[in-house]
C-alpha cells in the first residue's frame, strides 16, 4: 500500500489562522519532564495510526529524548481527562518542529482538533528562537489532518509518495 507523506511549514506567526473557541479543552504545558507520560501519551494517541518508530526506544532513549532542551510537551485536558497533546522539538537552525501531535481516540469528531493545533502552533511561535514552524502527517493519519493544518495557515512544501 502506499503511502503519502506531506510536509507543512508556516513562516510567519501572521499566517496563523487561530480557532480560539476552546469548547473545554484545557491545554497545559508539562514542564517536569517524566518520559513514561511522554511514553504513555505517545501509545494513547498514537496507537490508532500506527505511530511504531517510538516503541522499540529502551528507557533510556526514551529520558534522554524527553529531557532534551529542545523538546517540549503540551498535554490537553478536558474534564480532567487527558484529550490529547502535542510535542515541540525547537532546532538551533530556528526551525521548530511539531513533532507529534493528536486527540486521544474518545475525542476524535469533538471539535478540538483545531483549538489544539492552533495551541500547537503558537506556542512553536513563542519559543523565541522560532524562525519556521513544520510538520509533516501521512495518508494513514486522521482524514481530517491534512486540512486541519491547513486550515490554521501552514502551507504544503513538499509530498512523498512510497
Amino acid at each position: 500500500m502506499a503511502v503519502t507523506t506531506y510536509y507543512l511549514e508556516m513562516k510567519s506567526s501572521d499566517e496563523l489562522i487561530e480557532k480560539t473557541e476552546s469548547r473545554g479543552l484545557v491545554v497545559q504545558e508539562a514542564k517536569i519532564d517524566e518520559f513514561r507520560f511522554n511514553r504513555f501519551l505517545y501509545q494513547l494517541i498514537g496507537e490508532q495510526w500506527d505511530w511504531t518508530d517510538k516503541l522499540s526506544l529502551s528507557d533510556e532513549e526514551w529520558k534522554a529524548y524527553v529531557e532534551s532542551p529542545n523538546v517540549r510537551t503540551w498535554v490537553a485536558y478536558y474534564d480532567g481527562a487527558v484529550a490529547g497533546y502535542f510535542e515541540l522539538n525547537a532546532k538551533e537552525s530556528g526551525d521548530t518542529e511539531i513533532a507529534y501531535f493528536g486527540l486521544a481516540p474518545n475525542f476524535i469528531g469533538k471539535g478540538f482538533g483545531g483549538y489544539l493545533l492552533s495551541q500547537a502552533i503558537s506556542n512553536a511561535w513563542d519559543i523565541s528562537s522560532t524562525k519556521r514552524v513544520w510538520v509533516h502527517t501521512c495518508s494513514l493519519d486522521h482524514a481530517s489532518a491534512l486540512s486541519n493544518y491547513q486550515a490554521r495557515g501552514l502551507k504544503m512544501y513538499k509530498e512523498e509518495t512510497e
